[in-house]
């Protein structure tokens, strides 16, 4: 039983190396070394349109959009010519600067705005469970400090008495 089980491995392996032993050399290009074709809405989402509307490039609703329908056809000009989604969103922030990303870079003092959202909910949260802590900790055997009344004055007084009589008489 076992020189069966092992007799099929062995043939599975000598038609798997003799299928890659067939692409070489028949020249039948690898797919695993090959890149993906960037689409131009991919590229596009990471671009913000120009013309005002605030949106990304893809997702303009101007339909005869200055800046947009123009950008579209430059990054399906430049996926033609090969480059790739990196080198076409870097020529866009070359030619128009920082202000085109849709989102900041993780480099340098943009940094910042990825990192700032979070530290805040950190120190947030800690502040809250530290109060909430402290509230919690809070000795409640001593009595709270009294506040020093006045004495009531004669009307008070008789308000009272009345209250206390008219209760008595309703029960």
């Amino acid at each position: 039983m076992a020189t069966k089980v092992k007799s099929r491995l062995a043939r599975l392996v000598i038609i798997a190396v003799g299928g890659v032993a067939l692409m070489f050399a028949t020249g039948v290009p690898i797919l695993i070394a090959q890149t993906p074709k960037v689409s131009v809405d991919e590229v596009a989402e990471g671009l913000t349109c120009e013309c005002g509307c605030g949106l990304t490039i893809a997702n303009c609703n101007h339909p005869n959009c200055s800046f947009s329908v123009p950008a579209k056809d430059e990054i399906e000009a430049m996926i033609n010519r090969g480059l790739g989604h990196d080198a076409i969103i870097a020529s866009f922030r070359t030619k128009y600067g920082e202000k085109i990303l849709s989102a900041p870079t993780t480099q340098g003092f943009n940094l910042l705005a990825w990192v700032t959202p979070f530290v805040m909910l950190l120190g947030g949260g800690g502040l809250i469970v530290l109060l909430l802590g402290r509230w919690r900790a809070r000795d409640t055997s001593q009595p709270l400090p009294s506040i020093p009344t006045a004495e009531p004055s004669p009307a008070e007084t008789e308000l009272r008495r009345q209250l206390a009589h008219d209760l008595r008489d309703r029960t």
